[in-house]
């Protein structure tokens, strides 16, 4: 702990005595945020690596000199925020100050908030307390959803103008148009209004994931039919048979998860193949065993397209992530991460036999308790 001529505060000796017998204690330096402590003279007894790295200003030159002097901060507006708060001088029931954002000199935001520690309830301040922190995790924050502002009102942009151009072309000119005609317009609407859906959808997942809320309701789940469905989906649909294989290993565990969200997964990531990759798209459904020996079923899932460079493996997972320009919001494989990880499982990507994208990811048994 480091600390001016005129000594630590009890308080912050009691933070470093902490875990006496019980573990080691904790010094200022190890908290993840910036600390200073002014006594009550407001010369400042405490500075924090944190606070000496956020505001560029060492320890040893911080040590014993005034608290605005080390910290000149200012509001958004240019106003000294020393002065326009008192600590020392101003109303004696304040307790503190909120967090808000200031200004350092250069213009750098830092969020500050602050603890005024009075012996009595209105007694004179003995100390004041101020956390410093960055704003570089809220401005990223921020950032991710101007982004998904931006994606979200680009996507419905294309669609709801399609379905507005015809339905009011339908509606003023019904009378001229063929059945056909008719019948090809409202399969465009219908296309677009689930394109409109499936985005909105999307969006819920995201909420869900980014705030832990994603429900799981686990049932009885064959993945191997689960695969064969969708394969016969794309089948169907025009696919040719031949460009699929699938390969399911016996003795496969039984599975407890979410049948809806399992379909969500193998969608998303035959769609991927499909449409990203080239050639035969490999879907293998086999066991797997945890590193405590739980049994578990691992599907992966993997093409002989061109595959995902190497540099762009660790953002694949990320929001907006695309692997070409053919299409998609870039937040399926996103939604995907989080639905396998709200089962306790894992996802991976690399570079499959064919050279191609490989996906893979594994699910625990998942049994509910009252079965085990």
């Amino acid at each position: 702990m480091t600390v001016g001529t005129s000594g630590p505060s009890e308080a912050f000796l009691a933070l470093a005595r902490a875990g006496d017998g019980a573990g080691p204690g904790i010094g200022p330096d190890d908290l993840p945020d910036g600390l200073v402590v002014a006594d009550e003279n407001g010369r400042i007894v405490c500075f924090n690596a944190a606070a000496a790295r956020i505001t560029a200003v060492p320890a040893a030159r911080a040590l014993g000199r005034p608290l605005e002097h080390v910290l000149p901060l200012e509001d958004l507006k240019g106003r000294r925020w020393w002065p326009l708060t008192d600590p020392y001088g101003g109303l004696a029931t304040r307790v503190g100050q909120p967090e808000r954002n200031l200004l350092l000199p250069g213009g750098r935001e830092v969020l500050v908030s602050a603890r005024y520690v009075r012996e009595a309830p209105t007694g004179p301040v003995l100390r004041v307390v101020v956390s410093l922190r960055g704003t570089e995790a809220r401005r990223r924050t921020e950032r991710s959803h101007a982004e998904l502002i931006a994606t979200v009102a680009h996507e419905l942009r294309s669609p709801l103008t399609s379905v507005k151009g015809f339905t009011a072309t339908l509606l003023a000119k019904w009378e001229r148009f063929t059945d056909d005609q008719k019948r090809l317009m409202l399969e465009t609407v219908d296309a677009d209004a689930n394109r409109v859906t499936r985005l909105i959808a999307e969006l819920l997942d995201i909420s869900r994931i980014d705030s832990g809320r994603l429900e799981v309701r686990r049932q009885p789940v064959d993945v191997a039919a689960a695969v064969g469905r969708h394969v016969q989906a794309y089948t169907a649909g025009g696919q040719s048979p031949d460009r699929f294989f699938v390969r399911v290993h016996h003795d496969l565990p039984e599975l407890w998860a979410d049948p809806d969200k399992i379909d969500q997964v193998l969608g998303n990531l035959l769609e991927n193949a499909v449409r990203h990759g080239d050639g035969t798209v490999t879907i293998e459904v086999a066991p797997a065993f945890g590193s405590s020996d739980e049994k578990g079923t691992a599907v992966t899932v993997s093409d002989e397209g061109p595959g995902i460079p190497e540099e762009s493996m660790g953002r694949v997972f990320t929001r907006f992530w695309r692997g070409s320009k053919r299409g998609g919001t870039g937040l399926g494989l996103y939604i995907v991460k989080g639905i396998v990880e709200a089962h306790g499982g894992t996802i991976t990507v690399g570079r499959g036999p064919g050279g191609g994208a490989e996906f893979r990811f594994t699910l625990p048994v998942g049994t509910p308790a009252y079965l085990t």
